[in-house]
C-alpha cells in the first residue's frame, strides 16, 4: 500500500498543473510633492470613479457602464476636434525626416555619453515614427499626456472593477482591431508577433494607439474631508 500510494503522488505531481498569477498592465501614476492640475492636463485626462455603491462617475457625471467604452474610445480619437479632449498631432514623413536628421546631428556633436544617449533614443522613437508613416500612412499622434485615469472606493465591487477594466481594454482593443483591418486587412488580435512582418505592423499600431491607463490607489470614500 505504501508503494503504492509513493506512486500515487508522484502521479499526481507530474501530472498536476499549477496556476500562474497573472496581473493586469497598468501604468503607475508618479510621485509628485504638490502636483498641479493645469487646463491643458485635465483636457489630456479622463477620470473615472467607480464609488463604494458601484456607481461610475466619468468625468465626473454619471455613466452607465455600458457607454464607458463608447465615452474611452472618443477620448482617444477625439473625431469632431472638441476642445475638452486631447489636442492631436499630425505625425509626417517629412517631419520625421527632419527630426531624426537634428538629433542624429546631436548624436555627432553631444560632448557626454549621457547626452549622446539622449539624442540617441529621440532618433529611435522618431524611426518608429517615420516606420509607423510608412505602414499606416500620416496618422494622429496623442500628446505624450494623454491617459485614462481610473480610481475606485475602499468598497467597490470587485465584479464592478473588472467589468470597467473590460470596458477600457475593450476600447483600446476595438480601435486597434478597426485600423489593422483597415490597413492590413486583419484585426489587431490576430497579428502574429513571432512574424517580423507583424511585429512591425503591432508596433506602429500601439504607437498610434497606445494603453495609458492609469489606476490610482483606492480611497476611502466615507470619510469626509475637513
Amino acid at each position: 500500500m505504501a508503494d503504492i500510494a509513493f506512486l500515487l503522488l508522484i502521479f499526481f505531481l507530474v501530472t498536476t498543473t499549477m496556476d500562474t498569477d497573472v496581473g493586469i498592465l497598468r501604468l503607475l501614476p508618479p510621485v509628485v510633492d504638490e502636483p498641479v492640475i493645469s487646463d491643458v492636463s485635465k483636457r489630456n485626462l479622463y477620470e473615472g470613479l467607480v464609488n463604494d455603491a458601484d456607481m461610475l462617475l466619468v468625468e465626473g457625471e454619471m455613466m452607465d457602464i455600458k457607454q464607458l467604452r463608447a465615452g474611452a474610445k472618443e477620448f482617444m480619437t477625439n473625431p469632431s476636434n472638441d476642445l475638452n479632449l486631447p489636442e492631436k498631432h499630425k505625425v509626417t514623413a517629412a517631419e520625421c525626416q527632419q527630426m531624426i536628421a537634428q538629433n542624429k546631428a546631436g548624436v555627432a556633436s553631444a560632448s557626454t555619453e549621457n547626452d549622446k544617449q539622449a539624442f540617441q533614443d529621440l532618433v529611435n522613437k522618431w524611426e518608429d515614427r517615420l516606420n509607423a508613416v510608412r505602414l499606416l500612412g500620416e496618422y494622429m499622434e496623442l500628446p505624450n499626456s494623454a491617459l485614462i485615469s481610473l480610481q475606485t472606493g475602499s468598497k467597490t465591487s470587485y465584479d464592478m472593477y473588472v467589468n470597467v477594466q473590460n470596458e477600457l481594454e475593450g476600447a483600446i482593443r476595438e480601435l486597434r482591431d478597426e485600423l489593422s483591418k483597415e490597413k492590413f486587412g486583419r484585426k489587431f488580435t490576430d497579428l502574429d508577433e513571432k512574424k517580423d512582418e507583424d511585429q512591425e505592423r503591432i508596433k506602429a499600431i500601439r504607437m498610434v494607439y497606445p494603453q495609458r491607463v492609469s489606476e490610482a490607489e483606492p480611497v476611502d470614500l466615507t470619510k469626509k474631508k475637513p
